[in-house]
């Protein structure tokens, strides 16, 4: 199996004989289940080939899993975390198997209460934003001062390291972003790319397990709630094999419903996400140009790859309008 020897994995766990499949839908990481017949896991690696630095950190995403796992908020339990590169050619780390649904497909998505849904996971965010990060032991996964500038610049230097063709208007978005970045208020965990795809929910509509904590940190809480709110608007859903958008399935919240929801929950300001929104749009166009680029490269793993870099310009004329309150 591309990616992990399972012998190499079942003679460092001293297990018996292993078997594992690929999880579908991912761009970044890899991901595996994984079973002895009768354990069941989950093990994560960095993505083949092309590596920003600390984009891809297999630590930092067992130590939060770790925290967050404890304070009882849904996330799997880590359960091994591997940093010698000998075993299966890169870090890794092993989590329970978690049951649940993912939804992509519209249809699917059509036969529930897909408002429920959708408000739940904004309480989820909320919840998430409310946990002390000093209280769960990660006071010094970050540094909320000064998050959105780092943020901006530390996006500009994914973009570079990521270049293979020219992308118009993303360098000036990148620059009418920094000339006006916002303080922002109080340090959250943040998760980094929470979507409705990146959550395991169970029959009765609640949420099992936050997945795919790759680029959380401690930050400003709004970049989760713009973020969320770019992604209702993109084609992360199928039906009958062409892309749906969250938003255009019927029951969903309109993006004030959503923020209004958030500011119940939360109790915070979100008055105005404009800034907010453009620098989700630029972060997520940055992201899909990385796949881009390595799929360029011929170093993912999987199909739904081809179609990822004809996604940038729409964002890139999203975040321009997200700037000038539309």
């Amino acid at each position: 199996m591309k990616g992990l020897d399972l012998e190499r994995l079942q003679a460092y766990l001293d297990s018996p004989p292993l078997s594992g499949t690929m999880f579908a839908g991912g761009k970044s990481n890899l991901t595996y289940a994984v079973t002895d017949g009768v354990n069941r896991w989950v093990l994560r690696r960095p993505p083949l080939g092309h590596v920003l630095p600390t984009a891809h950190d297999m630590v930092r995403e067992h130590r939060v899993l770790d925290a967050l796992s404890r304070a009882g908020f849904p996330v799997p339990r880590p359960v091994r975390l591997c940093t010698d590169t000998d075993v299966i050619g890169a870090p890794f780390y092993l989590m329970e198997h978690v049951d649940g649904t993912i939804y992509r497909d519209a249809a699917l998505i059509e036969k529930v209460d897909f408002r429920a849904l959708t408000f739940t996971l904004v309480d989820t965010l909320a919840d998430l934003h409310s946990l002390d990060p000093a209280a769960i032991g990660l006071a010094d996964f970050g540094k909320p001062e000064g998050f959105n500038a780092r943020q901006v610049r530390r996006w500009k230097q994914q973009l570079d390291a990521s270049r293979s063709r020219e992308l118009s208007g993303i360098d000036e978005l990148h620059a009418r972003l920094a000339t006006d970045i916002p303080a922002g208020g109080p340090g959250a965990v943040v998760h980094g790319d929470f979507r409705l795809d990146n959550v395991l929910v169970s029959d009765e509509l609640t949420v099992n397990a936050v997945l795919d904590w790759e680029m959380s940190t401690l930050g400003d809480p709004l970049s989760d709630l713009a973020l969320m709110q770019i992604y209702a608007g993109r084609p992360l859903l199928e039906r009958d094999g062409r892309p749906f958008a969250p938003i255009d399935i019927p029951g969903h919240p309109t993006l004030d419903e959503i923020a209004a929801r958030y500011a119940e929950r939360s109790e915070r300001d979100v008055s105005d996400l404009h800034w907010y929104v453009g620098f989700a749009a630029f972060k997520l166009a940055v992201i899909l140009e990385g796949v881009h680029f390595r799929y360029t490269k011929g170093q993912t793993v999987g199909p739904g790859f081809d179609t990822v870099g004809a996604m940038v310009p729409a964002l890139v004329e999203q975040g321009h309008r997200a700037l000038e309150g539309h």
